[in-house]
C-alpha cells in the first residue's frame, strides 16, 4: 500500500489505534502500580515484552520473506552478523533503561501528569536529530519546542492532588524518572533511524537483533535488581490479567505504531499525541481523583498546541525564493518599460 494512495479511513483507524495504544498503556500501568496489593517485579515485565517483541517481529520477517525456509536463511546470514549485533546492542541498552524508568515514574506520578510531561521528548528527539543527522528545523518548530517545555513547566509548578491514591508516592523520583526516559527516548528514536538509514537492511531484521541484545540486558536487569526475590517468588509474581494487559501493550504498541506511522503523517500523530492526553487525564480523574488545576490545564493545553505546531509541513524555502526572484524580475520589468 503506498502512503499516497491510503484512504481517509485507514488514517484514521490508524489514528484512533495508536491514541488508544499511547493511553490505555499509560493509564493501565499506573493502574498496576498504585491499586495491587502483591506489588509484581517491573524488570520482569520489561524482559517479557522483549521476548514478545521479539517474536512477534520474527513473524512480520517470516511473512515479508514468504515463508518460515526464507526467513531462516535470512536469520542465519543476516541477523547474527557480530558487528551489527554489536551496532544494536547500543539502543537495547537504552531502550532498557527508558521503559524501567517508565514503571517508575509511573509508580510516582499521575498518568495524565506522566503523559504531558514525557512530551519532552519531542525537543529532546529534536535536539538529537539536529547534532546527529545534521536536520535542521524551522523557526516555527523552535518555538513550539520552547512552548512544550513552557507547558510542562506548569504541569509540574503545582503537583496534582490524587484522593484515590493510597501508596506512598514522590513527585521528585517521578520527575527525574521522566528526565531520564526522555533523554533514552530522543537518543535511542535517532541513533536507531541513524542505523536503518546507513543500509537497506530489513526493518524486522534489525528489530530481531536489537531484540536479542535487549532480552540479554533486561535479563541481566532481573539478576541484580530482583534476583534473590524472583527465585523466591517466581518470575510472574504478582500478575494479573491486568499486568498482562500491560505487558501486552508494551510489545505491540511500539511494533504497531512504528508501521503504520509511514501511512500517516506528523500532524495526524501530533493530534494522537494531545487526544492522548485528554483521554489519560479523564481516566485519571474518574480512576485516581485527579484534581484538575489551573496550571495544569493551561500547561497541557500549551504542551497540545506545541505538538501540533511542531507537526506542521515546512514550507519549501526553494519554491519562496524562486517566486521571490520571479516577483523581483516582473517588478524591474515594469520599471524599465
Amino acid at each position: 500500500m503506498a502512503a499516497g494512495s491510503v484512504s481517509v479511513v485507514f488514517k484514521l483507524y490508524c489514528l484512533v489505534v495508536m491514541t488508544l495504544v499511547a493511553a490505555v498503556y499509560t493509564v493501565a500501568l499506573r493502574y498496576t502500580r498504585t491499586v495491587q496489593k502483591e506489588l509484581y517485579f517491573s524488570t520482569t515485565a520489561v524482559c517479557l515484552a522483549e521476548i514478545i517483541k521479539l517474536f512477534l517481529s520474527l513473524g512480520m520477517l517470516t511473512r515479508e520473506t514468504g515463508g518460515l525456509n526464507r526467513c531462516k536463511g535470512v536469520v542465519v546470514e543476516q541477523v547474527f552478523n557480530p558487528v551489527d549485533l554489536l551496532k544494536l546492542s547500543v539502543p537495547s541498552v537504552v531502550y532498557a533503561v527508558q521503559n524501567n524508568m517508565a514503571f517508575l515514574a509511573l509508580s510516582n506520578l499521575d498518568a495524565a501528569v506522566y503523559q504531558v510531561t514525557y512530551q519532552l521528548k519531542i525537543p529532546c528527539t529534536a535536539l538529537c536529530t539536529v547534532l546527529m543527522l545534521n536536520r535542521s528545523l524551522s523557526r516555527i518548530q523552535w518555538f513550539s519546542v520552547f512552548m512544550l517545555c513552557l507547558g510542562v513547566i506548569l504541569v509540574q509548578w503545582k503537583p496534582a492532588e490524587l484522593t484515590k491514591v493510597q501508596v506512598e508516592q514522590n513527585p521528585v523520583v517521578g520527575f527525574g524518572a521522566i528526565a531520564i526516559a526522555v533523554l533514552c527516548s530522543g537518543f535511542a528514536g535517532v541513533y536507531f533511524e541513524k542505523v536503518l538509514k546507513s543500509s537497506e537492511t530489513s526493518l524486522w531484521v534489525r528489530n530481531i537483533q536489537m531484540y536479542l541484545s535487549g532480552i540479554c540486558i533486561t535479563l541481566l536487569g532481573v539478576f541484580m535488581n530482583n534476583g534473590a526475590q524472583v527465585m523466591e517468588k517466581g518470575f510472574f509474581f504478582g500478575y494479573t490479567p491486568w499486568v498482562c494487559f500491560v505487558v501486552f501493550l508494551a510489545s505491540v504498541g511500539g511494533l504497531y505504531t512504528s508501521v503504520v506511522v509511514k501511512y500517516t503523517d506528523n500532524i495526524m500523530k501530533g493530534f494522537s499525541a494531545a487526544a492522548a492526553i485528554v483521554l489519560s487525564t479523564i481516566a485519571s480523574v474518574t480512576l485516581f481523583g485527579l484534581q484538575i488545576t489551573v496550571t495544569f490545564s493551561t500547561g497541557a493545553l500549551l504542551v497540545c498546541v506545541s505538538i501540533y505546531m511542531y507537526g506542521l509541513p515546512k514550507q519549501d524555502t526553494s519554491t519562496l525564493t524562486k517566486a521571490s526572484e520571479d516577483d523581483k524580475a516582473s517588478r524591474e520589468k515594469l520599471v524599465t518599460v
